[in-house]
């Protein structure tokens, strides 16, 4: 695994690259940081979103982006716009939990029915509360885009049922949430950065991840893991963040051009994710991946105890009541 720079460090060093000014030539620059492939629908929608912003500000503004962790990890960029280095970034909720705590909610296993009541949860009063609430940690919520659902993938067994998981090790997001899912499912969770996680899988530091199908093709995990068990025990959402020290720096008519911007980027992203989600499964199918549709109930009933365990985080569970109500 490759060494990385103790965390202070690399944030004061990666803070001195960005620290020129945002306004280059009467344009204000968005600074735009985040860990995926330029193929990947998020990267896609990023550039649409920018063409958008540009055009809709008649060029006073622009979106400059840095993809596949340019500028470290989804937590190291969060960090950055706590600092005012970075403007803007795309980070799992998952992640952003740890800035936000009762965006752990969305991290809870079989919280949404399906697609739809997952976009009127996101799209509606309880997506927004989440999103205002990084505020007070000075995280601008500006919407989500769409991550799937996540599933197991694995090197040498299959998954077909919770017991499979026993005794693996499996890798997942920097999340409490995540850890005690895979802990309540039998598996061994181990945090891992995504861009360390090919190397860690081929040399067997751990014996699998769990991800979306995008993200399993496009990080070409597929190479390493024959084994994808789509038992879609969460639909963690991606989270457009802008730091407060930026976005309290624009004034009114630039602040309605970027949410305007990013609310026409969600959609095309949406529509971008459902089509790279099928493609996705052909590829690593045709690839030799082996493609399971496990009995999503035998996992439920593993993960039944995890709600019962915020009764005492009154608010957290609040969450999961109104969540589950939404039609």
């Amino acid at each position: 695994m490759k060494k990385m720079l103790p965390r202070p460090l690399f944030i004061l060093c990666i803070a001195g690259i960005l620290c020129s000014c945002n306004t280059l030539q009467d344009k204000k620059v968005i600074k735009l940081a985040h860990g995926l492939d330029m193929s990947h629908p998020v990267h896609k929608a990023m550039e649409f979103m920018a063409q958008d912003l540009e055009t809709r500000s008649s060029g006073t503004m622009a979106i400059q982006i840095y993809p596949n962790q340019q500028l470290g990890t989804e937590r190291q960029a969060l960090e950055l716009l706590q600092i005012g280095s970075l403007d803007m970034t795309k980070v799992s909720a998952a992640v952003m939990e740890n800035f936000s705590p009762n965006m752990k909610v969305f991290g809870l296993p079989f919280l949404f029915r399906n697609r739809a009541h997952t976009f009127n949860v996101l799209d509606g009063a309880i997506g927004k509360e989440l999103l205002d609430g990084g505020q007070k940690y000075w995280l601008k919520g500006l919407g989500y885009y769409d991550s799937g659902s996540r599933s197991f993938y694995t090197k040498e067994r299959p998954v077909e049922s919770p017991e499979d998981l026993k005794g693996l090790k499996i890798r997942v997001m920097e999340s409490i949430t995540a850890m005690n899912m895979v802990n309540s499912l039998g598996g061994s969770p181990t945090p891992i950065s995504w861009g360390e996680l090919y190397t860690s899988l081929q040399q067997g530091v751990v014996d699998g991840a769990e991800n979306n199908p995008p993200s399993f093709y496009l990080s070409r995990h597929y190479e390493v893991c024959k084994f994808y068990s789509l038992d879609e025990h969460t639909s963690v959402p991606d989270v457009l963040i802008m730091g407060t020290h930026f976005w309290n720096d624009l004034n009114e008519e630039q602040q309605k051009w970027v949410q305007e911007s990013v609310n026409l980027s969600i959609e095309y992203q949406r529509e971008l994710w459902a089509k790279a989600e099928q493609d996705a499964l052909d590829a690593v199918k045709k690839a030799g991946v082996t493609v399971i549709n496990p009995d999503k109930s035998k996992f439920q009933k593993k993960v039944v105890d995890m709600y019962e365990g915020y009764k005492d985080e009154s608010e957290i569970y609040n969450l999961i009541k109104r969540i589950q109500d939404v039609k």
